[in-house]
């Protein structure tokens, strides 16, 4: 298991990726999930990988070379497509690829085709954005209303992402967000873990050198680990406990409700509550 977010703002893009492989208690490995493809004053993308590593592997080794046909034009790759959205038709045919060369034998195996990814970026005449890709090659964009995407175990990074996050987000505060996103999910799940890897890129800069790998010993990954720790119990606390008493109190939790009845008890083996 792994988690993966990437992030589209007015400013930027910004990408974050654990490491941890598992196929088992006693079977754990460090794989890193994010790739760079980087021509600079052209073309800037990213792409971050979850599920099957076999199947994730052989789908960015694929992309490197893989082809679109473009009719008389010459075909179609990652390096020459002239928008992100020729760019990530690519990508979906290096799945499919993949999913002919080895979903028969993964199916005799009993082993799901499993494989998603984010592929995120900007090339030069448009504007950046950001896709998620599915296990069949086909694949969604963040909108305005969604302007960030999650594969692997997202459920206990997703309320912070949700709470902050709008596309005015400056691009340090959405790297502090996915920061804490991804701390909340490594102390809730132990399939996801360090080193990190977290990139962020600027809107029209077509490279970028804010890429930095994230181990236990990072200074300012420390600090968020045991900050957002803290502030969460400090805020905890400063909740109100509910009042059972019947007592004056500003927020009651005692009350009857416009449209349901409160709960009735069964006081005989022969009492129905329908």
């Amino acid at each position: 298991m792994t988690y993966c977010v990437g992030i589209k703002l007015q400013a930027g893009l910004v990408f974050l990726s654990d490491s941890r492989t598992n196929a088992g208690l006693d079977q754990i490995s460090t794989f890193r999930k994010m790739m760079v493809y980087e021509k600079p004053d052209d073309r800037f993308m990213v792409l971050l990988s979850a599920g099957n590593l076999s199947i994730s592997q052989s789908v960015r080794e694929i992309l490197q070379v893989e082809k679109l046909d473009n009719g008389d034009q010459p075909p179609i790759t990652i390096w020459n497509a002239t928008s992100m959205f020729d760019a990530v038709r690519v990508l979906g045919a290096a799945v499919r690829r993949v999913h002919e060369q080895d979903g028969p034998a993964l199916k005799s195996a009993g082993i799901d085709f499993n494989a998603s990814m984010i592929f995120g970026g900007q090339i030069k005449g448009e504007a950046m954005r950001l896709f998620l890709v599915y296990s069949a090659g086909n694949f969604i964009e963040a909108t305005r209303e969604t302007c960030f995407f999650q594969v692997g175990e997202s459920k206990y990074g997703k309320p912070i992402l949700d709470r902050v996050l709008t596309p005015a987000t400056g691009l340090d505060e959405a790297a502090k967000c996915a920061l804490v996103s991804m701390d909340s999910t490594l102390k809730s799940n132990l399939s996801v873990g360090l080193p990190l890897d977290l990139l962020v890129y600027r809107e029209g800069a077509f490279a970028t050198e804010r890429i930095v790998c994230i181990d236990e010993h990072n200074p300012y990954f420390r600090m968020i680990r045991s900050t957002w720790g803290q502030r969460l119990r400090e805020a905890f606390e400063g909740i109100d406990d509910p009042q059972w008493d019947g007592g004056a109190a500003e927020h009651p939790l005692l009350g009857s409700s416009e449209r349901y009845e409160a709960l009735r008890k069964i006081g005989h083996p022969g009492e129905r509550i329908v």
